[in-house]
């Protein structure tokens, strides 16, 4: 291949990859053509792109990006698997479509500075998306509130119910009160 032509497709994966934080590093060597074609259509789906990569031209375009560490796993065919909500939702996809797809491989992942082995894929799609991660931590915030508005309240709704059941008594009694002279005259 002619330098002009790696310059262009180093120029190309450094304008794909440039603002990424994280990504899966898959071999799809031996998945047949069709399976491709799904796999990659799924993944679109949820507005992941697929790119497979020659490595030396790709560890030289994420040299200086949030995909360094990355450049270490790029060793044999390798695609690089990014976009759409976060690593741990591509990883949770790519884990399902391995189940029906014959030789899918996985190389490895990094996320957040934090590279993950192919064995550690598994533990990564485990991990709470950025959504589910803020609905925790919101969760975490307002459950003290809550307990303390029940605490606070609790003591108040008993002194209420209290109060009600002493009115409805009184209220008893005064119909009680009231029924027994209109009885006595009508017995005279």
């Amino acid at each position: 291949m002619s330098k002009p032509v790696k310059n262009l497709m180093q120029k190309t994966y450094e304008a794909k990859f440039a603002d990424l934080q994280g990504a899966i590093l898959i071999d799809v060597r031996g998945v047949k053509s069709n399976l491709n074609n799904a796999l990659r259509a799924r993944l679109a789906k949820s507005k992941v792109k697929v790119t497979v990569v020659k490595n030396n031209l790709a560890k030289r375009a994420v040299a200086g990006t949030g995909l360094e560490k990355l450049g270490d796993m790029l060793d044999g065919p390798s695609a690089v698997v990014y976009g759409g909500e976060s690593v741990v939702a591509i990883a949770r996809e790519l884990i399902e479509i391995a189940k029906v797809t014959e030789n899918l491989a996985f190389k490895g992942a990094l996320m957040d500075g934090e590279i993950f082995t192919a064995d550690q894929l598994e533990e990564l799609s485990k991990y709470p998306t950025r959504p589910e991660a803020q609905a925790q931590v919101v969760q975490i915030f307002l459950t003290p509130g809550k307990k303390l508005a029940g605490a606070i309240l609790g003591p108040g709704r008993k002194i209420a119910s209290l109060i009600k059941a002493i009115e409805e008594k009184a209220k008893e009694k005064e119909g009680a009160t009231e029924a027994a002279p209109e009885a006595t005259p009508a017995a005279a």
